[in-house]
């Protein structure tokens, strides 16, 4: 009990800006440029313990022990595609929290996809991620640690993320600023803001917020159907606000940061691609700065949901264009493995 009570008033030392790390420095009699280089061996070097920072003193280190917790993930497991080279991760939180995250290799360099809370209470009717609840939001540091060891396994660069894994990025506002501060700073990864993709369900309050923070990244809307009563079906989100509510937030976002809306529409057959499915979400979107990311859906076990056939989706895809919307069909990368948000986690935990 003793030893719980310690690590709860312990810094979590890794969601630290620069700043805040050499302002604590100070407080605790040492140099800021000692702040500087723990910053470095924690963001560039993605050291898994004190230990390997090899030109802080040996006191210092005790110190760092003593007052700082250092969060390093866990990988219990892996999985890699035969087919694409895309990899699923599993992760372990200090807690027994699992997360997952996904790298994707491409011609522009490696993507990965991070989670941003274990567990999700959003409700998606076709996630996997939202099944069991949400169990708790991830730091700053946890979302961060995703990216370092993922880096760390593979020995290259990671130049893109994306915050479309397991859990509601907007549900865990705070957190999600602080990890893109961190994620984009100069003096760590230094990952370009334009190379970040923010995906949300639709938690209108904090997207507004989210526009007057100015920020240069790309925000994508879970939409998945053009209409009030379908949206609803698929996402209890829709209930608190409403598809007109979001499409104006959709508008003032642009007009706020100028950065082009993408909207991220999940096919399921028979649901929600059928041709006035398709001319009703082109007059949905009209006259946006915007972006459709067609994803004809991953099948989960717990729903009944199936792919539409692949004329189906190319279908839709027309008819978008012929309303003048840039279109792309997203490419299914590691069908061979737990390819669906939340199925690889899922599947660890009820084992």
């Amino acid at each position: 009990m003793e030893q719980e009570m310690q690590y709860s008033v312990k810094h979590d030392i890794k969601s630290l800006n620069q700043k805040e790390l050499e302002n604590l420095f100070v407080s605790l009699g040492e140099k800021p440029f000692r702040a500087r280089q723990v910053y470095h061996w924690m963001h560039v070097s993605h050291a898994a313990t004190f230990d390997e920072m090899s030109n802080i003193s040996k006191s210092l280190k005790e110190k760092l022990k003593e007052c700082f917790e250092l969060t390093v993930l866990r990988q219990k497991l892996v999985q890699r595609s035969k087919l694409d080279g895309t990899a699923k991760y599993l992760f372990e939180l200090a807690d027994g929290n699992m997360i997952e995250s996904v790298r994707m290799k491409y011609k522009h360099g490696n993507s990965v996809c991070i989670s941003s809370q274990a567990g999700c209470r959003m409700g998606c009717r076709f996630c996997a991620s939202t099944l069991d609840g949400l169990a708790r939001n991830l730091t700053p540091a946890e979302m961060l640690d995703q990216i370092y060891r993922i880096q760390e396994d593979i020995g290259e660069r990671v130049s893109h993320v994306v915050v479309m894994g397991t859990g509601e990025p907007l549900d865990n506002y705070d957190n999600l600023l602080k990890f893109l501060e961190l994620l984009s700073d100069e003096n760590g990864l230094n990952v370009s803001q334009r190379n970040i993709t923010v995906s949300t369900c639709g938690i209108v309050p904090n997207m507004r917020k989210l526009a007057g923070e100015k920020l240069q990244i790309t925000l994508a809307i879970s939409l998945h159907a053009s209409s009030q009563e379908k949206r609803e079906e698929l996402m209890p989100v829709a209930r608190k606000y409403g598809i007109d509510e979001l499409m104006k937030a959709c508008e003032d976002y642009f007009v706020q940061t100028g950065r082009r809306i993408t909207f991220e529409y999940s096919l399921v057959g028979g649901v929600n691609d059928q041709p006035q499915d398709a001319r009703q979400l082109a007059r949905l979107i009209q006259g946006l700065n915007c972006h459709v990311n067609l994803i004809p859906v991953n099948p989960i076990k717990e729903r009944a949901y199936v792919q539409p056939d692949g004329q189906s989706v190319l279908n839709f895809k027309q008819m978008l264009e012929n309303h003048g919307i840039t279109v792309t069909v997203r490419r299914e990368m590691g069908r061979d493995i737990d390819g669906a948000c939340g199925q690889l986690r899922r599947r660890q935990m009820n084992e």
